[in-house]
């Protein structure tokens, strides 16, 4: 029989660790496991061994091996200390190991609890674990919620990173002091608003003066900050200058929990109602007096521009700038008619050249190929058009997969920034209350990666749904040929994204690229 030994070290269990006791470590593990092992007669397959994750974290990379070998049928038996080493979570005991592993003849064990797939009556007793761990994971998300209430109510601020303008107060935790040379940069903002310039102009000043935005400014100071990797992601846009305008932090309020987690199971967060955030006066030193506050926040609400309906636009968030890839936004130009424009060229000379197009020209620019699409692709040969479409679909997989392994990469690499700021607090570089500040950094852009990759996983099972399913394009296609007008519908349902270009030099001719559902 062949058995793959699974430990598992989380962070916690590393707390709980004196020098004299290493009852929980990776290396005890292997040991005890090891030695089982050889009592029984079984032949060691592989180890795998994953440290510094917690029982509920899904994307651990020895984990997801052991899965897939074990689908593959490379071992017999999967050994671990405890069913938790294994998961915390109820849901993949049931998912795995009274689900998936009987079927691929896999057996699980685990020593202490004396969980064994092969004993019967067992199943019981492996499933008040499962209960009692989920609890366990239950219960300390609500205590540190908890802690982190309590702090927020008391007016501490415990983010990883101060507001821009503002920097972590070295001799007193949660406190927040002046960033004097931020601090500049946001009274000037301030300042020119109630002056009467827009946002977008104050934007284009700042890149103009090649100040860096407050991403781009804490690392350059240093901070292990998160870039988003995008073109243009350094510059000033007309959202940060919004944001400001009406941050509370900075006339010396903190303000807190505008957002938070759905469930205690994941790290997505939902933006909550004002009356739930966490506003204490007077917590810090501000940096807009009153009377400069007030009146820039009479200014937001005069220029704010009400909705006109409540309801979501024709191409809401579906038309994109061909030249830096950001949603372009919806505006009246001089004749009051609706039209798409790429404001990104506004903050910067460089940024981007702008694209721009009417919503009457760009309906009609839909409409029009459409009905060519629905012409040509009903003329042609139904056993071409399947070939055809499995083509597609085969190369829409590859480029999902292709996607896939770039942002697993970009995981593992995230996975070695814990690991090397674990380090650096080991060696004293960085403080406890630093590396916990860090660590919930990389652990959030951990759960963003971790998220992509399972949509695109989800998209590469909706493919093969599709390949199952044959092609339905006619039906679709002759449902919506002869169009007169679109709604809101009719976009989602068979667009994806638009490009848009400039317009051609010497004529009214504006290239669009059209990226279909189907």
């Amino acid at each position: 029989m062949k058995v793959a030994i699974y430990c598992r070290l989380s962070e916690e269990d590393r707390h709980k660790l004196s020098e004299n006791d290493d009852s929980n470590s990776i290396q005890n593990q292997k040991a005890m496991l090891t030695q089982y092992s050889n009592d029984k007669g079984w032949e060691i397959f592989d180890i795998y061994s994953d440290d510094d994750y917690t029982g509920s974290d899904r994307n651990r990379p020895e984990f997801n091996r052991l899965l897939e070998d074990a689908k593959n049928g490379r071992f017999d038996i999967i050994l671990c200390k405890t069913q938790s080493r294994f998961t915390r979570e109820l849901e993949l005991v049931e998912k795995y190991i009274h689900g998936l592993f009987p079927l691929w003849g896999i057996r699980f064990v685990s020593i202490v609890d004396n969980a064994d797939t092969d004993v019967k009556g067992n199943k019981k007793s492996r499933q008040i674990n499962g209960l009692v761990n989920e609890w366990y994971l239950e219960d300390m998300s609500e205590n540190i919620r908890s802690v982190l209430t309590n702090r927020r109510k008391n007016g501490f601020h415990i983010g990883a990173f101060a507001l821009y303008g503002y920097k972590k107060d070295p001799n007193q935790k949660g406190h927040l002091i002046i960033d004097e040379e931020a601090a500049t940069v946001v009274r000037e903002v301030f300042n020119l608003f109630v002056q009467g310039y827009g946002k977008t102009v104050i934007a284009r000043m700042l890149n103009d003066r090649g100040i860096p935005n407050p991403t781009e400014y804490k690392r350059l100071k240093g901070l292990r900050y998160q870039q988003p990797k995008r073109k243009n992601s350094t510059l000033w846009k007309y959202s940060a200058i919004s944001d400001m305008l009406i941050n509370e932090i900075y006339i010396g309020n903190m303000v807190q929990g505008k957002y938070g987690s759905i469930s205690y199971k994941t790290k997505i967060n939902k933006p909550r109602p004002r009356s739930q955030w966490y506003i204490v006066e007077g917590t810090h030193e501000p940096i807009i007096d009153r009377e400069l506050w007030d009146r820039v926040q009479v200014l937001v609400k005069e220029r704010a521009k009400p909705f006109d309906t409540g309801e979501v636009g024709l191409f809401a968030r579906k038309v994109r700038c061909a030249y830096c890839g950001y949603t372009m936004r919806s505006t009246k130009n001089a004749t009051g008619l609706r039209a798409f424009k790429c404001s990104n060229r506004h903050v910067s000379r460089d940024s981007c050249i702008g694209s721009y197009i009417s919503l009457n020209r760009l309906e009609g620019y839909i409409l029009k190929e459409l009905n060519r699409l629905a012409s040509e692709y009903l003329d042609k040969d139904e056993a071409e058009q399947n070939i055809e479409f499995c083509n597609n679909l085969k190369e829409q997989k590859s480029i999902l997969s292709s996607d896939i392994e770039i942002y697993q990469k970009k995981l593992e690499d995230c996975t070695k920034g814990l690991r090397d700021i674990y380090l650096d607090k080991v060696k004293g570089i960085i403080s406890e209350s630093d590396f916990i500040d860090l660590s919930k950094d990389f652990s959030a852009e951990k759960e963003r990666l971790s998220h992509i990759i399972a949509e695109n996983e989800k998209k590469l099972l909706e493919i093969d749904d599709k390949i199952l399913l044959g092609d339905n394009r006619r039906e679709i296609i002759e449902s919506y040929a002869n169009l007169e007008h679109l709604n809101r519908e009719i976009v989602e349902l068979l667009i994806d994204h638009i490009k848009v270009y400039r317009r051609i030099p010497g004529t009214k001719e504006v290239p669009v690229e059209i990226h279909w559902n189907f």
